[in-house]
Order: C-alpha cells, then structure tokens, then sequence
C-alpha cells in the first residue's frame, strides 16, 4: 500500500508540473491557483489515507473539513455557517463508526468477541487520573483490555509468550496508550477516534504462521501508540 501511495502522489506531481508547464507556453488556459486551492492539502491525502488501512473515521473527518473549507473559499458557504456544521457532521460520523463499523472489518469484530468470551484468560489495565504499567516477561499473552482516563497506560509485550491470535481493546479518553509488540506477529488495527487518533509505528510486512494481535483504539481527546 506504500508503494501504491509513492505511485499516485508522483502521478498527481506530474499532472500539476505538466499543468504549469502547458499553461506557460499558453497552450492552456487553466487557472490552477483557484481560490482555496489549498484545501486539496487536507483533500487528497485524507482520500488516499482511506486505502492505505489508516484510520478512516480519521481521514472522513478530514475530507469533511477540508470540503467545507473550500466551500467557504468558493463563496458557497460562510465561514460561521461551516462552524455551525463541522462539530455536528463530526459527531453523526463517530456514531456511525461506533454503530456500523465492526460490519466493516469482519475478523477484527470476531477477535473482539472472542476476546469478550474468554474473560477468564485476558489482562486488565485501568488507569484513572494515574499511570500504569504491563510488563509481560516471559509470561503468556492472550488478550487485555486497557482504560486510560485522564491517565497513561504502558503495556509492554515485547517479552511475551504469544501462542495464538489475541485482541487488545485500548480505550484513551483525555489519556495516552502505549503498546511495545514483539517483532514476531502481525498487527491489525482497527480505530474510532474523535480529537484523538490511534498511531501505528510498527512497520513490517505480512509474516505467515504467525500470531496477530488484533488492536481496537476508542479515542476520545486521547491517543494509542503502537511501538
């Protein structure tokens, strides 16, 4: 998908650079500075960040603002009505992901359930206006759920026995997560966020024969990072 992202934005290099170079020798006529032009800034990648496995809540919003900012530059809206609008449009949108979105992402609403079933078997980590730290050395990992409010939760697995597909359920709300996964398994995020965001930093490609943490981050002026 990072390639596919290099090949699309040189397209669209291209495109523009052949644009200037066309309208230069007045072959064209195309005025390619409208006003709000720079909206596309917020456009374009939040449209390609829809295809890339990112947070879609994230860059829906995103094309939200950015369409309604250059509405406003065309004159079509006003700025104190674009005001009136966002915050509302922003809410409908997180509920709709709170709503629909496991119908989106089959496996990732499984993992959850499974999660959920096996109570006996998963980590709990709370941190309430406080931190707390999960450090799991050489002890065996099979899911956890975590709840930052106002607080800061370290779990660190780098350490951990993971034997089979496992789910952490990370919630962040005015407080941060950070998550240390070993090198070897996969990670599969899934994340609903408002003022906040879910952070993947953990860059590796797809490994067979091994486990998958499935990692669903609600955040609400809040953040998971994933190390």
């Amino acid at each position: 998908m990072k390639r596919v992202n290099q090949v699309v934005w040189g397209v669209i290099l291209i495109a523009i650079g052949v644009l200037i170079g066309l309208k230069a020798f007045g072959v064209i006529d195309i005025d390619l500075f409208f006003d709000g032009w720079w909206t596309l800034i917020i456009i374009i990648p939040s449209v390609m960040g829809l295809f890339s496995g990112s947070d879609i809540t994230g860059n829906i919003i995103g094309i939200c603002v950015g369409v309604f900012l250059l509405l406003c530059c065309q004159d079509v809206l006003t700025f104190t009505m674009m005001w009136k609008l966002i915050i509302p449009v922003i809410i409908i949108i997180f509920g709709i992901k709170l709503i629909f979105g496991s119908c989106f992402d089959k496996k990732m609403s499984d993992a959850m359930k499974k999660l959920s079933n096996d109570s006996g078997n998963k980590s709990y980590g709370t941190a309430v206006f406080s931190g707390d730290k999960m450090i799991f050395n050489g002890e065996t990992f099979e899911g956890a759920e975590l709840n930052a409010i106002f607080g800061g939760i370290k779990c660190d697995l780098r350490n951990a026995i993971i034997n089979q597909d496992c789910a952490i359920d990370a919630t962040a709300l005015f407080g941060g997560i950070d998550i240390f996964v070993p090198n070897n398994v996969n990670i599969k995020v899934s994340s609903t966020s408002l003022f906040g965001g879910v952070s993947n930093k953990v860059v590796s490609p797809y490994i067979e024969a091994v486990p998958t943490i499935y990692i669903k981050g609600t955040c609400m002026f809040g953040g998971v990072d994933i190390k």
